[in-house]
């Protein structure tokens, strides 16, 4: 059995990773392509994902 935290920061942790890694290897170089402009935005857009799916998946 999981302890609940991690049940919840897993999801935000590798939504935050993908993200980062999107704005990383992302080929928007003018700045205005909002997930892939920085790495720091796209793991943030990503770690906001993860916490929405952590939320909604919950089980009782």
């Amino acid at each position: 059995m999981q302890h609940p935290l991690v049940r919840l920061l897993l999801p935000i942790v590798i939504g935050a990773g993908l993200g980062a890694a999107l704005g990383y290897f992302g080929q928007c170089t003018s700045g205005t392509c909002p997930l892939t402009s920085t790495w720091w935005r796209g793991a943030l857009y990503g770690g906001t994902m993860g916490l929405l799916i952590a939320l909604t998946s919950r089980t009782a």
